[in-house]
């Protein structure tokens, strides 16, 4: 039986083999850290492929700094973490379709690779704007240079994940580490958009053009959808500058402009009238000779005359009045001294842009501190987005079953604006959020008020957000009339999911450092403290499955059963699997099926394993971890 592989795919080698479709001569072997054999290419032959077209050295357009290349190298490198279940934090686990990962999103991103791959229709980011005041908490590694990385312990702990600290203007690097911290980021998110996804993000003065430049090279410059200014401070107050600065943007781009598109506002014109005569230029008769004509109204015949008493025109031919005569389309107007003849249009619809400076109905920093306040959540988050600034980019360019991704969760504004706009709709979209565990600080509300960490006040603004959604639906609905069709209550649940490291022990990466007298200490490759649901939730990263699919567990034999989406995936991970269990399992023909590589004690058992599915399950995926 096959091994899942429990760790991130390696984009690299993916690339890799993009290359080697194209030209199969470059592709050459080389030596890993390790001594294995891979897969590598050989960059003088692939200049020679494109040598007409190879920028080496000489002056070009380009974009970069100092931490750039590092940059893309750790957004192609995999990593072995997996997402770890929470329920006990969690609303709704059985049912609910939405999710809440916590931890650094750098590491979610790469997660989230196969499951959501071209599946999130629309991301908004409210990344750090890079104040020089604010936290700065993404400090990677590949920003540093060979003297910081003898030092990066400060930046990352024992199991490599990440520290906290401030970017200030001091930092001779204060720009560089930005865009290192933004570009990875990017790159990964792009991945996850569909083809007619789209992607906004929250910035201010201090990177707005830093930030345009990285989009443009990573989704592409034709991809540039717009820069929404947005009006997110309602007066000038808190400042001592001669100008105050009371907006914000959004960059709003693609990930196929060509696939793109937004739900449309329609408007209904009513009817206008307008004077028949044709006025301002071009309205003398010899202008237009063929249109000065008498036409005849309820008995009256009238002429084009002009104010001055001059003869006019028409806006119309003689053939064209007869029709709109005809339709009813012209009114007898008496103006006491001269009769006119007027124009009736019909009602019509017609489409109305949508404007990029957000200045009505979409709310500010102030109106998001509001909403939290109506929460009971005052003074817990500092400058939050307000759920209608949200709402208005979810309804822009969602549908009603589309997923939504923040990556940069915060307050989880994101999350409220979701759930108020199915409920206002009846849609069932889906929210992910990704929020590191930033400490708050000691002296804050949140603190007192028991947030030790960002992530709790996200959470907890869900939990109650959605409550109130639910009650505002049903108070409506019970006012309803008969024969009204009531709203549904929309998910407003979650389901928690921790970033952590792999469940699996050290050896099983790495078999050939490991001395015999240690094999007699290894009777299992998983860690001691990893739950069944640990290990379930680890194997659709793997195995690449939404890890919002339904899940029962049963017992039988025994042993617990775990069913993932009705047969998408049968696991059992008890330490001793009987054949019994292993043909149950098999009868029920699922797609794919897991088990412990310890559970079966012997190579004939597991052999009979494989040949059990061959005769109950031939078309059965089976793999062991």
């Amino acid at each position: 039986m096959e091994k899942l592989r429990m760790e991130t795919k390696d984009i690299t080698q993916e690339n890799i083999e993009r290359i080697a479709e194209l030209f199969p001569n470059v592709v050459t072997e080389m030596r890993d850290e390790n001594g294995k054999i891979k897969k590598g290419i050989n960059f003088e032959l692939l200049k020679q492929e494109l040598s007409g077209d190879v920028v080496d050295g000489e002056e070009c357009y380009d974009f970069t700094w100092v931490g750039k290349r590092a940059a893309i190298v750790e957004a192609n490198t995999p990593i072995r973490k997996t997402l770890r279940p929470c329920i006990e934090e969690s609303k709704n686990w059985e049912t609910t379709e939405n999710l809440y990962i916590e931890g650094d999103n750098l590491d979610a991103l790469k997660l989230l690779q196969e499951s959501y791959l071209n599946s999130i229709k629309m991301i908004y980011i409210d990344p750090p704007y890079n104040t020089g005041n604010d936290s700065f908490v993404y400090p990677d590694d590949y920003s540093m240079d060979q003297d910081q990385l003898d030092e990066k312990i400060e930046y990352r702990d024992e199991d490599g994940n990440i520290q906290f600290r401030k970017n200030t203007e001091t930092n001779p690097r204060f720009h560089s580490d930005w865009c290192s911290m933004i570009y990875s980021r990017l790159r990964l998110a792009k991945t996850l958009l569909s083809e007619d996804g789209v992607i906004f993000t929250s910035i201010d003065d201090n990177e707005v053009h830093t930030l345009k430049q990285i989009c443009n090279e990573v989704f592409g410059e034709r991809n540039f959808v717009c820069q929404f200014v947005w009006k997110s401070k309602l007066g000038k107050v808190g400042t001592t500058s001669t100008i105050s600065s009371t907006h914000e943007y959004i960059l709003c781009y693609a990930k196929e402009l060509t696939e793109l598109s937004f739900t449309m506002i329609e408007t209904m014109n009513k009817g206008r009238v307008e004077n028949l005569r044709q006025w301002g230029q071009a309205d003398r008769r010899e202008d237009r000779p063929s249109m000065y004509y008498p036409i005849t109204i309820d008995g009256v015949e009238v002429y084009p005359i002009r104010n001055d008493g001059s003869p006019g025109r028409w806006r119309v031919g003689k053939e064209r009045s007869m029709e709109l005569l005809a339709n009813g389309m012209l009114k007898l107007v008496n103006k006491g001294d001269k009769f006119e003849i007027h124009r009736m249009f019909e009602e019509s619809l017609s489409i109305v842009p949508y404007d990029t400076l957000l200045i009505d109905e979409i709310g500010t920093t102030a109106r998001g501190s509001i909403m939290l306040k109506d929460l009971g959540m005052n003074k817990m988050f500092d400058y939050p987005k307000p759920v209608e600034l949200i709402r208005f980019f979810s309804y822009l360019c969602s549908g009603d079953t589309d997923i939504i991704l923040d990556f940069f969760a915060g307050s989880s504004t994101t999350a409220h604006a979701v759930m108020q706009l199915n409920a206002e709709d009846g849609g069932n979209r889906k929210f992910i959020m990704v929020q590191l565990p930033e400490p708050t600080d000691e002296k804050s509300e949140a603190y007192k008020a028991g947030y030790k960490t960002i992530s709790d006040i996200g959470k907890e603004r869900i939990r109650r957000a959605g409550e109130k959604i639910k009650a505002e639906v049903e108070e409506a609905n019970a006012k309803l009339k008969d024969g009204e069709e009531p709203k549904k209550v929309p998910d407003i649940g979650f389901r928690v999911l921790k970033v952590d490291s792999t469940n699996m022990k050290d050896v099983y990466y790495a078999a050939n450092e490991v001395s015999q007298d240690m094999l007699f200490d290894l009777e299992s490759n998983i860690k001691e403290d990893r739950s069944d649901l640990d290990l379930l939730y680890g194997v659709l990263v793997d195995w690449g499955l939404p890890l919002s699919l339904s899940h029962e567990i049963e017992s039988f034999d025994g042993v617990d059963i775990h069913t993932v989406d009705h047969g998408s995936l049968i696991a059992c991970f008890a330490d001793d699997i009987s054949e019994n269990v292993v043909r149950e399992i098999a009868k029920r023909q699922p797609l794919r099926a897991v088990f412990r590589d310890s559970s079966f004690g012997s190579s004939p058992q597991r052999i009979n394993v494989e040949e059990i599915f061959k005769l109950l399950a031939p078309r059965t995926s089976v793999r062991v971890i």
